[in-house]
């Protein structure tokens, strides 16, 4: 009964570790970009900061078609990174593939899709 009591302890602080290790990267990853409020968002835009939303998308699905088929934007936000403001998408394609895209907010263009 110790021994087994033992070598759960040794595999809870493991899943602990590791648990703990995966969280860092989010974190800072969170940590360098700061999303925008709602009244922030149509500053931006109001002020030619960056592009509308619906352009954002419209060139997410013109980028994204790619074999898989029509695509929906499910989640969207306007951010501030290092490099200026992006909208942070994620798009689902028709096949159920989740891709997550950055769009540059001020030029309009993907600039990352995973």
């Amino acid at each position: 009964m110790t021994e087994r009591m033992v070598r759960f302890a040794g595999i809870a602080l493991v899943l602990a570790a590791v648990s703990a290790a995966r969280a860092i990267p989010a974190q800072a990853a969170d940590e360098a970009r700061a999303c925008l409020s709602k009244s922030e968002q149509r500053a931006a835009i109001s002020t030619g900061h960056a592009v509308t939303l619906a352009q954002a998308i419209r060139t997410a699905r013109g980028t994204a078609r790619g074999g898989h088929g029509p695509r929906e934007v499910v989640n969207a936000k306007l951010c501030r990174e290092e490099k200026g403001l992006v909208y942070l998408l994620t798009v689902l394609s028709r096949d159920g593939k989740v891709t997550h895209m950055t769009v540059d907010a001020t030029s309009g263009k993907v600039v990352d899709a995973l």
